[in-house]
């Protein structure tokens, strides 16, 4: 394979979607044709895991190789907090631009930026530019904190010079005169649950205070369409070479403000209605690899980052409004949980002409990128570069069955879970059942969890105490995961990764 002929890669990655929110893992109350049509034509994963419920965490996974919690602080981070992927990391990005690649990430960042220098009114120092990505247009964080601006390669866009941006995440240090939920509810469109009552935005109170940039503002009923438009038109610009980009939604992620022609889309309100609005991006993606006369030799994944959270901080009605839909499918738990629901997402991958259109059951991970697509692209990986990816390349096209043997996920406040064949082990961990506000169980228990999924995908039956004797090899093999320094077995001197797929 040479240069011309490496496959584009498109990741497409949505924010908050559960394993059952899209019509072809079972979902029947909010249209998805777009993702259907992917799955339709590609190979649909039933064991494809984000390694961890929560946001940061699982995109900090994907584009290093690496689990989390190796990185104490790859965790949800302010707006405005330091980037936690040193520059001086090998990175999915920087491994294919350096397979001749042209990469580009939109969308949602949440990894921070910045070096404890972060100046929203010049050129920020480090952005995703500087860890392996050509071209960036992002938000910061999410579309519930400050401040609500796109960055461009680096700097605000829109942003007068003689009304500059200043962010604060102190609680109690809001600038003065700069509405916020807490002390003027009365403004708000959308009023919040828990958090979120900080500075008043688009009608919308959010995490953080900020003033200035007003001319910089995003308005979240258009953000579907920027970042949708950003998108086909680095595809569009990038159509003669091979590129890889990272699309990431911000949908379903609170606020959830649909575009005009979306609302009402669904009977389940905001939540459903952005998940269609969702899909119709994936389609604006497919409809213009078609039009590029790119989409046979374009490697397309759409995932998610985490599980589902119904209510995460507004009161938008999706508890009330969400009949007998079940985001999280089958499973147990959603975001922030320990459960399966935590971090078993959709998972499609089509490369038309390529891959078998079907289903799979072998077991992948987003923190395989890297090393698969390395082997694809004929880059060998130094010994500690994306120390937990696993080369699955052959599960990842349809070639094989078999994927990862095991694989450690995490929970809120990096509680680690691991997975190995058909069992899950939840070590003992303190703390409460349930999170109050959210409604979603979170897996801590002062006893260990032990269930087999092969026939309890539901995991409602701990099987601990039966079978003590798989309890204490799991244990053991996750504390040597943790105290290891990679799981990727070390390459055999003089043995070269595994190149072409075709």
């Amino acid at each position: 394979m040479t240069n011309k002929q490496h496959p584009n890669i498109v990741v497409l990655y949505a924010d908050d979607l559960g394993f059952g929110d899209v019509g072809c893992y079972g979902a029947a109350d909010i249209p998805t044709p777009n993702i259907d049509r992917l799955a339709s034509g590609g190979l649909r994963f039933h064991q494809g895991y984000a390694t961890a419920a929560t946001c940061t965490p699982s995109r900090y996974s994907l584009l290093t190789g690496s689990y989390p919690w190796r990185n104490p602080r790859a965790a949800i981070l302010a707006g405005d907090a330091p980037i936690v992927i040193d520059p001086a990391t090998p990175t999915l990005p920087g491994m294919l631009r350096n397979a001749g690649y042209r990469t580009g990430v939109v969308g949602k960042w949440h990894l921070g930026l910045g070096k404890n220098d972060l100046d929203w009114n010049r050129a920020i120092s480090v952005t995703p530019n500087n860890v392996g990505f050509d071209y960036s247009f992002i938000m910061a964080a999410t579309n519930d904190r400050v401040p609500c601006v796109y960055v461009e390669d680096g700097r605000v866009v829109g942003l007068d010079p003689d009304d500059p941006i200043e962010v604060t995440y102190d609680r109690d240090q809001a600038f003065p005169g700069q509405p916020t939920g807490r002390h003027n509810p009365e403004l708000l469109k959308m009023k919040y649950s828990h958090g979120h009552d900080a500075t008043i935005v688009n009608g919308v109170s959010r995490i953080g205070h900020m003033r200035g940039g007003k001319s910089a503002l995003w308005n979240d009923e258009s953000m579907a369409q920027v970042f949708a438009k950003k998108a086909v038109d680095f595809m569009a610009q990038n159509g003669d070479r091979p590129f890889f980009l990272y699309y990431a939604f911000h949908q379903p992620h609170v606020p959830r403000l649909p575009g005009q022609r979306f609302k009402g889309a669904t009977s389940l309100g905001p939540r459903g209605d952005v998940i269609v609005e969702m899909d119709w991006c994936v389609g604006e993606v497919l409809d213009a690899l078609e039009r590029l006369g790119i989409a046979g030799n374009t490697i397309v994944i759409f995932s998610s980052d985490n599980g589902p959270v119904l209510d995460d901080g507004y009161e938008d009605r999706a508890e009330e409004l969400n009949g007998s839909h079940e985001p999280a499918g089958p499973l147990r738990g959603g975001k922030y949980s320990l459960f399966d629901g935590g971090t078993r997402v959709p998972f499609v991958l089509s490369w038309p002409g390529h891959v078998d259109p079907g289903e799979s059951n072998a077991l992948v991970s987003h923190v395989d990128f890297q090393a698969s697509f390395a082997a694809m692209t004929n880059q060998g990986l130094e010994d500690l570069e994306a120390p937990d990816s696993m080369d699955v390349l052959d599960a990842l096209l349809g070639k094989s069955n078999s994927g990862r043997e095991e694989l450690v996920v995490e929970g809120i406040q990096a509680k680690t879970v691991l997975r190995k064949h058909d069992w899950v082990y939840i070590p003992p961990y303190e703390g409460p059942a349930m999170e109050p506000n959210k409604k979603i169980e979170t897996g801590n228990c002062p006893q260990p969890q032990l269930y087999n999924i092969s026939c309890d995908i539901g995991q409602i039956r701990n099987v601990a105490v039966e079978y003590g004797d798989i309890v204490r090899s799991m244990a053991i093999r996750l504390n040597e995961i943790i105290g290891g320094n990679r799981t990727r077995p070390m390459q055999e001197p003089g043995k070269a990764d595994a190149g072409d797929p075709q």
